[in-house]
């Protein structure tokens, strides 16, 4: 096979014609012709340099059909939250669905799993588990260090999994929001090489300073592009980009593509964009991905232009698996492994007692995962706590699908709802179900739903009730992806119908029981701080 194109050349900082020849997946010739600028544009692919492709609410396999259209060839892929459900062998499902397509997965062994003590998973991987896993190749780094205290503290079984990554000279992934001087600089010195958790320019820059490399984050709930995208300029060899949780919605239209487009916009060197978006993560994670050189994988895009990068055609080991548009892989029949065990609920187990009006808020922020902790006046009835619509105040449920448990109840502040409830089995970091809405009767029938379903996202107004099923850990779709992002795109929808001003109200509501974020989570345990790392009562 023979390609011409207009060749960006990333290290070099040139553009130039060429032609390249591909025999058996490999590029064996690379010529420059004579200049013919009615040429497409030859580049590398594109690498999410951090993602949880469950996020996507795809199996891998799917994943892959809808990111190679826009351009994307390889995913460093941390499979963290199909283990916290299912353990080793949701880690294993993961490895074993992505070897079925022409997509390069590059999974890392999860660090924690359980993501902490304080709440209820379905799966645990140990010290045994992590040796078992990074002594295989499939395996190419430790996932994100989320024990940031226990980190920084030195913690024997922490440490035991950071020993054992740097015995097989695999990187480690880390995960410090917030952190800053002394405490990033303990944190680093650990071993964690990355961190994709910053939301601040200044916070970035303290821990590029310490070595530490960055991925820019553009997901579908948070948000940090705009913050960070500046330190491109000064530290273009230590910057990645990624989505770290992409629903299909968003998936089906662009992914790393768009970053790189945004940031050309900005008036960002073309030749940083590229080398941050296709080259860096290669390097770091030493990627058998190809950079467009004699002997690599005939790994690479042709696109339209260098601005809003409209990709033409994909091609992953010489094979071409997108063309105008179109995704060229094929479905396969895909297996359905899950880990759900609770009974349907009553309305009544919805009800907090009430003890005072005065309660701790969950204050939810458009387009990032910090969540402040505010304080609110609640509606009292017949001695029960319920919902201040009128504040935007709103009761929040987090609900035990691994045995039956009373239920977690507390408030939140920026869904907006003005009717009904909306819920989902998609809760970090151990996808419990996690409900937001207006009374008891919703709630309850929007979390019922998905326990019929053993999984899914639900929304329910009086007359309708809707749900995705995710029958794949009760966090994932088998079925096609495009037809997924559809159903996604319309229950989306009618939550904002409802109320919700939020971008991704989904989205945003399957992270408020992700405890390792501060300051205010809850988890089916309880209302959980996330800063002192300790329980608080939901009344002041």
């Amino acid at each position: 096979m023979q390609i011409q194109g207009q060749f960006v050349d990333i290290p070099k900082r040139e553009i130039y014609t060429v032609s390249i020849s591909v025999k058996e997946g490999v590029i064996s010739k690379l010529e420059k012709t004579t200049s013919d600028t009615s040429l497409p544009y030859l580049m590398p692919g594109f690498i999410d340099a951090h993602v949880h492709v469950e996020s996507s609410m795809l199996v891998p396999s799917e994943f892959a059909r809808l990111a190679v259209v826009h351009g994307t060839v390889a995913t460093i892929s941390d499979p963290h939250e199909i283990a916290n459900v299912c353990g080793m062998k949701g880690v294993e499902y993961m490895i074993a669905n992505g070897k079925q397509v022409p997509f390069k997965f590059y999974f890392g062994a999860p660090s924690c799993v359980p993501a902490t003590p304080f709440e209820t998973a379905g799966g645990e991987i140990n010290t045994a588990d992590i040796e078992n896993l990074m002594s295989r190749p499939e395996i190419h780094y430790l996932a994100e260090m989320m024990n940031w205290p226990g980190t920084v503290n030195r913690d024997e079984l922490v440490m035991e999994k950071i020993r054992i990554s740097k015995k097989y000279g695999k990187p480690i992934d880390g995960h410090a929001p917030g952190l800053k001087g002394e405490l990033a600089e303990k944190y680093i010195s650990a071993g964690p090489s990355t961190d994709h958790e910053c939301f601040t320019a200044e916070e970035a820059l303290g821990k590029l300073k310490l070595g530490m490399k960055i991925a820019i984050r553009e997901g579908s709930a948070a948000k940090n592009f705009e913050a960070l995208i500046d330190l491109i300029d000064d530290y273009p060899e230590m910057i990645m980009f990624c989505s770290d949780d992409k629903h299909p919605d968003n998936l089906a239209v662009s992914h790393i593509n768009e970053l790189a487009a945004r940031a050309v916009a900005k008036g960002k060197d073309l030749f940083k964009v590229l080398q941050a978006t296709c080259l860096n993560p290669i390097t770091h994670y030493s990627m058998n991905v190809g950079q467009l050189r004699i002997g690599d994988p005939a790994d690479f895009i042709l696109v339209e232009d260098l601005k809003k990068f409209q990709v033409i055609s994909t091609h992953i080991n010489g094979e071409k698996v997108a063309e105008n548009g179109k995704t060229l892989i094929h479905p396969i029949k895909n297996d359905i492994i899950n880990n759900f065990n609770t009974s349907l609920k009553n309305p009544e187990d919805f009800q907090l007692k009430a003890n005072g009006s005065k309660v701790r808020v969950i204050e939810a922020l458009d387009g990032q995962l910090i969540t402040p902790e505010i304080s609110g006046e609640i509606l009292v009835k017949n001695g029960f706590a319920e919902s201040n619509p009128e504040e935007d105040i709103l009761k929040i449920t987090v609900v035990n699908r691994y045995e039956d448990a009373p239920p977690a109840m507390a408030f939140i502040k920026n869904f907006g709802l003005k009717t009904g409830a909306i819920a989902s089995s998609v809760g970090h970091d151990s996808h419990n179900i996690i409900a937001v809405g207006i009374d008891d009767e919703s709630i309850c029938k929007a979390v019922n739903l998905i326990i019929a379903a053993k999984g899914g996202v639900a929304a329910v107004i009086k007359g309708q009730e809707e749900i995705l099923p995710l029958p794949v850990g009760g966090i994932m779709s088998a079925s096609d992806g495009y037809e997924v992002a559809s159903a996604y795109t319309k229950i989306d929808a009618l939550a904002k119908e409802m109320g919700s001003t939020l971008n991704s109200p989904f989205m945003t509501l399957s992270f408020m029981a992700l405890l390792v974020i501060p300051d205010l989570k809850l988890s089916d345990k309880g209302l959980f701080n996330g800063q002192r790392f300790e329980f608080e009562e939901v009344f002041l």
